[in-house]
């Protein structure tokens, strides 16, 4: 698989290659050695419901992803569709073809915003991270891992505890010759819910078969932090919960569902991070 050198010099998940995408090595997944992570797909899902079927009078308010196949490292196309075009509510989904399967369906719900109702309502008070002791982005594109037993670090092997997990990252590109937009990176590194709800003290042992990402608003920076809030598991299914939080605040939450797969557990003790490596599973 050949790539020019101008996109190989870019951290994205994939290149451009006629009607479809080449998979870089910064798609690689840690689960095989063939495999694509979560966040690439995510992101090429959420870039093409968003690009085809998007609109400035909308805005994007749910994306569920079934990751129902393993994506392998080889031409990707997405095949979109409206399915309700209403005057409030809209509504399409893709599918990530591979070798003529679907890997992967995506459905994107997007609202038109209007005025609040009255009243006041319950809401929960939520916090990121202590504010000082916030990690401050150096311009490589390592993410940051943070627990309550550890603080922050750039690797996940200081993080196999059983206390709170936290993510905090800019995410890369998903197509090497555009720049994400805010509904595209809320959506990819929302995909770190099955990491910050399933990383335990031996590494990760449940692979997410979907995410479903809620925003009640885009989020206004480039960094955005993640934050698990729940999770539970019986008889080797899971059900992962998070928020995600920008400089404003909470904006929404991400839920995936997860099935144990210890023949491959992720070990992250015995594994090197560097610089250019962006992707924990």
């Amino acid at each position: 698989m050949k790539q020019s050198s101008d996109a190989a010099a870019i951290a994205a998940h994939f290149i451009q290659a006629g009607a479809g995408f080449l998979p870089t090595r910064y798609a690689q997944s840690h689960w095989g050695e063939d495999h694509l992570n979560g966040p690439a797909i995510v992101g090429l899902a959420a870039r093409a419901l968003e690009t085809q079927c998007g609109s400035p009078e909308f805005r994007p308010t749910r994306l569920t992803v079934d990751l129902f196949r393993a994506a392998r490292n080889m031409q990707t196309t997405v095949d979109v569709r409206v399915v309700r075009d209403g005057r409030r509510v809209r509504s399409a989904e893709c599918d990530v073809m591979q070798d003529g399967r679907s890997v992967a369906r995506a459905t994107l719900v997007q609202y038109r915003p209007s005025s609040p109702p009255p009243g006041a309502l319950w809401q929960a008070v939520q916090t990121f991270a202590d504010a000082s002791a916030m990690p401050v982005p150096d311009g490589t594109i390592l993410p940051f891992v943070g627990s309550d037993d550890v603080g922050w670090t750039r690797s996940p092997a200081e993080h196999q505890n059983a206390s709170r997990k936290r993510f905090f990252n800019d995410g890369i590109r998903v197509i090497a010759s555009e720049q994400n937009s805010p509904f595209v990176r809320a959506a990819m590194l929302a995909e770190a819910t099955s990491l910050v709800t399933n990383l335990g003290t031996a590494g990760v042992g449940y692979i997410n078969g979907d995410l479903t990402v809620a925003l009640s608003r885009l989020p206004v920076d480039d960094w955005i932090g993640i934050q698990a809030d729940s999770h539970h598991a019986a008889d080797g299914l899971a059900v992962g919960t998070a928020t995600l939080f920008d400089s404003r605040g909470a904006f929404g939450a991400g839920l995936t569902t997860a099935i144990a797969n210890p023949a491959a557990q992720i070990d992250f003790s015995t594994r090197e991070f560097r610089v250019g490596d962006i992707n924990y599973e």
